[in-house]
């Protein structure tokens, strides 16, 4: 009979860390950028079953899919800004007509989404009405329909 062989050690494998665990330095927000986080907060939390999370860490709404994503000075960003899904055709004719304003966000511009800077004093009626349309492109029509009564 032949020597008996011994069985295979498993490799074992970490969990990656959680936030908590991480050596990253938590972000510590201004008081303006609180400030404009808490008022975008409030216009997206009107809308109905919106939903916040954090998401590449920054305070991100859903209603189903994402309709608004907050970037204060992410990636060493040089304003505080909101990115929305836009309407087509909407990108271009924003960055056209206030190109100080609005701006074409990475990694999800190529996509139609527009940026709105928020700390140089916004019509926030004016982002009122495109977080409703941004809104209006991803939430599925049970939630749209409320909109409309």
């Amino acid at each position: 009979m032949g020597a008996r062989r011994e069985p295979r050690a498993r490799k074992r494998t970490r969990a990656k860390p959680k936030a908590a665990g991480s050596t990253r330095p938590m972000r510590v927000r201004t008081a303006e950028s609180l400030r404009l986080i808490e008022r975008v907060r409030k216009i997206c939390m009107a809308l109905p079953e919106a939903t916040e999370k954090i998401s590449h860490g920054e305070p991100t709404w859903f209603a189903g899919k994402v309709f608004a994503m907050l970037d204060d000075h992410h990636h060493d960003s040089p304003h505080v800004s909101l990115w929305l899904p836009a309407p087509f055709g909407a990108q271009e004719t924003l960055i056209a007509a206030d190109p100080k304003r609005f701006f074409r966000p990475p990694y999800v511009g190529h996509r139609g989404w527009i940026a709105v800077v928020l700390d140089t004093k916004p019509d926030w009626s004016m982002v009122a009405e495109l977080v409703e349309d941004a809104y209006r492109e991803v939430a599925p029509p049970r939630l749209v329909a409320l909109l409309d009564r």
